[in-house]
């Protein structure tokens, strides 16, 4: 891992900064990507090493480029990617608004759509690359109040799935995370009724992705399924 360019999108969230305080001291250099200025300049400064941070949108295509842009000008590659930002919003499929669907899409998504092309395109240019898009088991299967959030977590293993294909020939790897409930923020505005006790750590899953980026070149840990034993799907 020494020296290789870890672009990690949701930085700030529960993943994402369990996983920059797992990578940060093997050597990596990181470049954080988050909404929010002050936790990401909170969180930059508690990571030893080599850490850029570039305020995202990702719903915004022109601010995804930008980072894209500022990690080339920084740090001259990169070697991967991590996306595990998002949002949620559970409720009945008949309580659902408009704009429920729009930010499920436009975050989970649209936005995971942008920064994977945009950092494909610069794997692309050196045959070598690693993808990781964290999914949620309600990627995989299906459970009632998350008609919005399954909609638009199905769609990123279905474009991940096609870009895979497309880019193979480019050494370009793609791993999918497929977490169950996991205690992070996410679920801190979500009001459906969970034990959180029971939940996975962000510890858990950002060793989960630790592990698929430290396989050897040869072995492609292509799906990860971790689900806590108070909830299993098979």
């Amino acid at each position: 891992m020494q020296d290789k360019v870890v672009v990690v999108v949701g930085a700030t969230g529960g993943i994402g900064s369990a996983l920059t305080h797992k990578l940060a001291p093997t050597g990596v250099r990181l470049v954080l990507a988050a909404r929010d200025v002050v936790r990401l300049t909170t969180l930059a400064n508690d990571l030893p090493g080599q850490v850029l941070t570039v305020p995202t949108d990702i719903t915004d295509p022109q601010q995804v480029n930008i980072l894209i842009e500022k990690t080339i000008a920084e740090f001259g590659q990169i070697d991967i990617l991590v996306n595990a930002a998002g949002a949620g919003i559970l409720k009945p499929y008949n309580s659902l608004e408009p704009a429920d669907l729009d930010k499920m899409l436009d975050v989970n998504l649209k936005g995971s759509f942008y920064t994977t092309q945009a950092a494909a395109e610069e794997m692309q240019k050196r045959k070598s690359g690693h993808i990781c898009n964290v999914v949620g088991i309600l990627g995989k299967h299906s459970m009632g109040m998350a008609a919005a959030y399954s909609a638009s977590k199905f769609g990123v293993v279905g474009f991940s799935k096609c870009m895979a294909e497309e880019l193979k020939r480019f050494g370009i790897k793609f791993t999918l995370f497929y977490f169950g409930g996991v205690d992070s923020p996410f679920w801190d505005n979500v009001s459906l009724k969970v034990d959180r006790k029971k939940m996975l750590s962000p510890e858990t899953a950002a060793n989960a992705i630790f592990f698929a980026l430290s396989a050897e070149p040869q072995a492609v840990p292509m799906e990860i399924n971790i689900q806590p034993d108070s909830h299993l799907f098979f």
